[in-house]
């Protein structure tokens, strides 16, 4: 595992400055002309120089996103215009540190950390390790594609598995899979090429065509497989990462945030400071699972019928009347009236004209539009069973509240059905039974651990609790042809449900493939060009 610094934000007056004393002179004085005429003592005295000039600049301390955090964070209480605050700081770094750590420490404000960015470059962390570093909600993440690339061998062997002296068995399964995703892709791909043959006819299709074979082969690969990523993240959320993780109880995860410490520390010392674990972290989830146990042992007994379920979706929840809150909300930011009154005023409205009331916030809409904010007002809570590689997708839905259980090899996997088509389905199977039986003998002695040998098609339970706002963007991006089968299935069944309860609310709640044709069905005899003019 490699966690390596690839940059952060610097006042841009410390590059100017850079580029006017070292960069520019440089480039003048150095040319390769002017070189070809410079005798060579007189070339290490010119390198000297600039050498002597960079030293200069290096010795401010200024090279840090402190600075920029230190002149924010005194806007509130002085009248100085904010960019003679950052010269300050700038030429004051030690005062701007102190400053930072009593604001920041001693008086809380911690969103003065959040003007400190970092780019990190995460390379050679498991699958299965991504799952925790991801779940951080402020954060950007990159990853490296499964789908487009073709996967080699590289995979992580948990230090809970060594320990456990199960190496071998997990070695010999994870490297049984690989086998037989490559005979996977060998068999997929002139299968996907056949069965799209007038693609296939276009050399530039071909490596559409080949990531179809990939994205379905990758089902067999495990959770072990090695991944890499760019992340973008502030001082005060880095902080928070490293504590959590140096709380979990997976080595991998915890090595992570180690790393990530040691990349970024001497970088910005007076904006990340908590970062040690807590009892919080470490005993809230261990309690809970006790607790429940006791719970269960009362009233296990009992169940309920979710409001509403599909093959893989149960709508568990939602929030009641959604289309008359969402009405109202809508009616109470376009006027001065109390929400009451709004409420009252939805209520009565009936139906029909509630759709089209609420129909009347998409007329100026384009695909890339987002819906108004009053649409987050009214949300779902659904519980999704789903294999490894769709839920890699739907995590990414950072705005909803994703909550979950354990891999459950119980739960079966999905197969996807080109491999049934292809013929490859008993080859997938029996891996698939190989990888279940070592994951009972690894859960024996390294339970923790154990997940990583499962597949990508290995299923787990989650609750995703979404308002209507990130509904449409799940439908817009997830629904539309383009988007992988597996996720495409899953937030269809999402968004039926959903619309069974609110329908109002999701009429427009569509694939970007089908917004210009249900835009028409809202608005006949009209078109998009001519609402705006």
């Amino acid at each position: 595992m490699r966690i390596v610094l690839a940059g952060h934000n610097v006042d841009v007056e410390v590059l100017r400055e850079l580029k006017k004393k070292i960069l520019e002179p440089a480039a003048k004085d150095l040319s390769p002309e002017r070189i070809d005429s410079m005798s060579e003592e007189e070339l290490r005295a010119k390198a000297g120089e600039l050498q002597e000039r960079a030293l200069e600049l290096l010795e401010r301390d200024n090279f840090t996103p402190e600075p920029i955090s230190a002149a924010y964070a005194r806007i509130s209480r002085d009248t100085s215009p904010v960019d003679e605050l950052r010269a300050i700081a700038r030429t004051e770094v030690e005062k701007a540190r102190k400053s930072n750590r009593n604001i920041i420490f001693g008086f809380g404000h911690s969103s003065v950390a959040e003007h400190a960015a970092f780019n990190i470059d995460v390379i050679g962390v498991s699958r299965y390790a991504v799952e925790e570093i991801q779940k951080f909600r402020l954060l950007a993440f990159t990853e490296k594609s499964q789908r487009y690339i073709l996967l080699e061998d590289d995979f992580v062997i948990p230090k809970e598995v060594s320990d456990a002296g199960l190496g071998d068995l997990f070695t010999q399964t994870i490297k049984a899979q690989n086998a037989c995703y490559h005979r996977l892709y060998e068999k997929l791909r002139p299968w996907v090429f056949d069965r799209n043959r007038d693609l296939a006819e276009s050399k530039k299709n071909h490596k559409t065509l080949e990531g179809w074979a990939k994205e379905d082969a990758r089902y067999i690969v495990s959770l072990a497989t090695e991944a890499q990523m760019g992340m973008t993240i502030s001082a005060r959320n880095l902080e928070h990462v490293i504590c959590r993780t140096a709380s979990h109880p997976l080595e991998e995860v915890r090595e992570y945030g180690e790393k990530l410490f040691k990349a970024i520390e001497g970088v910005a010392p007076s904006l990340v400071k908590y970062t040690d674990p807590t009892a919080y972290n470490t005993e809230t989830r261990p309690a809970l699972r006790r607790v429940s146990e006791e719970v269960f042992s009362q009233y296990g007994h009992l169940s309920s019928k979710p409001l509403a379920s599909e093959k893989d979706v149960a709508l568990i929840d939602v929030t009641p009347d959604a289309d008359i809150l969402t009405t109202a909300a809508l009616l109470h930011s376009a006027s001065s009236r109390p929400m009451a009154e709004c409420r009252s005023a939805a209520r009565a409205m009936g139906e029909e004209e509630r759709t089209r009331f609420i129909a009347e916030t998409f007329r100026y809409m384009k695909s890339h539009d987002s819906v108004l904010r009053e649409f987050e007002n009214v949300r779902c809570v659904f519980e999704v069973t789903l294999s490894a590689a769709c839920f890699g997708q739907l995590k990414r839905h950072r705005m909803a509240t994703l909550n979950t259980q354990p891999y459950d090899p119980a739960l079966g996997v999905t197969v996807p059905s080109a491999i049934t088509e292809a013929g490859a389905e008993d080859d997938f199977l029996s891996v698939v039974a190989q990888t279940d039986d070592a994951f009972k003998k690894i859960a024996e002695n390294a339970p923790l651990a154990a997940p990583y040998v499962l597949t990508n098609a290995h299923q787990r339970r989650v609750l995703f609790a979404s308002n209507a706002r990130e509904l449409y963007h799940l439908s817009r991006l997830r629904e539309d042809p383009h988007a992988q089968w597996d996720i495409r299935d899953k937030s269809a069944q999402m968004i039926r449900l959903a619309k069974s309860a609110m329908p109002a609310t999701l009429q427009f709640a569509v694939g970007k493939h089908l917004f210009e044709e249900t835009w028409a069905s809202l608005f006949p005899g009209n078109s998009p060009e001519v609402a705006i003019r």
